[in-house]
């Protein structure tokens, strides 16, 4: 497995900002799709975002579309959630996802990922 170590999450009002940064300590990261889920309070693990392991391709669920940017850095080791426009309703925990193999470009269910963070708390203030 890959540790992955999230940050960046924080209180902030409805139509703030934040970016959440996933660092993980392997090398071979830049080989591995990535993505990012959420756990709002009461309700199932949900997919926001993934991206392929040559970056050239992105994914995301309709409800951030246009709001949220996934990206990564390999000099960093990193994968980025730039989130904008937030609303109540993406009040969540957080968490990055690697997944080692890349016969799947895009992944989008929780199973197809192997490795995850400890997540990282957004609170979004109405």
């Amino acid at each position: 497995q890959v540790q992955l170590v999230e940050s960046g999450g924080g209180l902030v009002q409805a139509g703030g900002s934040l970016r959440l940064s996933c660092a993980t300590s392997r090398r071979t990261f830049s080989t591995y799709p990535m993505g990012w889920f959420r756990r709002a309070p009461g309700k199932e693990r949900e997919f926001v975002a993934a991206i392929s392991w040559t970056a050239g391709n992105t994914y995301y669920t309709d409800s951030v579309k246009g709001r949220f940017t996934i990206s990564r850095d390999g000099a960093k080791n990193t994968v980025y959630l730039q989130m904008n426009s937030l609303k109540p309703e993406d009040t969540a925990i957080y968490y990055c996802a690697a997944r080692r193999y890349t016969d799947i470009v895009l992944p989008r269910m929780p199973h197809e990922y192997d490795s995850w963070g400890q997540g990282t708390q957004v609170t979004v203030s109405s």
